[in-house]
């Protein structure tokens, strides 16, 4: 099963202003989109996690197909496995890195926010409540991260106890009840994360209206991350 991931919207803006300096709305506007920006390895990673997942579940597939005859084969379609558990770890981590960075661009906004227009409130209270969403859309993505990482620990130590010539079936039965288990709530994270990013996406636009900016929208694919 596939977890997807919304992604945040990418916007171009054609600033009217004849100022010689930016103004706050200005600011605000470049910050944001650069984070959207700095989220292109975010999604860089999506493609090829499903298909390092797809690889991995057609060994374990092939494992679960074997008999204790077959052991030398069970071990080595094991080590392999456990060696695209790795691959996916990496490919993980590099998406967080990609989302920890772009938060950290998003959070310069928030000493902008003060210096909006005093007569377009409806601009601050939307830029405020941005801020609320994107940290709510940041705490779900860093427990949709940990849940995925623990998830990776369990499938590594399902093909590591493959490995071994006397495991029992209770054994082999519960890790893959455990596993299944995290990748569960991977899949409840991962709904928390796509509804914040939703309603960043809204507000985003909102904001914008509020701040008078002509903008327009570059549709970005949805990307998805993979799990068994």
């Amino acid at each position: 099963m596939r977890v997807h991931k919304l992604v945040v919207l990418l916007a171009v803006a054609a600033f009217l202003s004849a100022c010689t300096g930016q103004s706050a709305e200005e600011q605000i506007y470049e910050h944001l989109e650069k984070a959207v920006t700095l989220e292109d390895a975010f999604r860089e990673q999506q493609q090829p996690m499903v298909d390092l997942e797809t690889e991995e579940q057609q060994l374990y597939e092939e494992i679960i197909n074997l008999n204790m005859d077959q052991f030398d084969e069970i071990q080595e379609k094991s080590k392999q496995a456990a060696s695209i558990v790795e691959k996916r770890r990496e490919k993980l981590e590099l998406e967080k890195e990609s989302i920890d960075t772009a938060k950290e661009e998003f959070d310069k906004i928030e000493p902008l926010i003060e210096d909006l227009d005093e007569e377009n409130a409806e601009a601050k209270e939307k830029a405020e409540q941005l801020v609320e969403t994107m940290d709510a859309r940041n705490d779900s993505y860093q427990n949709l991260y940990k849940a995925y990482d623990e998830a990776l620990t369990l499938d590594a130590k399902l093909y590591e106890m493959m490995q071994n010539e006397d495991l029992t079936e209770e054994q082999l039965q519960e890790q893959i009840d455990k596993v299944n288990q995290k990748y569960n709530e991977v899949i409840e994270h991962n709904e928390t994360f796509n509804k914040h990013t939703e309603e960043y996406n809204t507000l985003k636009k909102e904001l914008y209206e509020a701040m008078e900016l002509d903008v327009t929208y570059e549709e970005q694919a949805e990307s998805s991350t993979s799990e068994e």
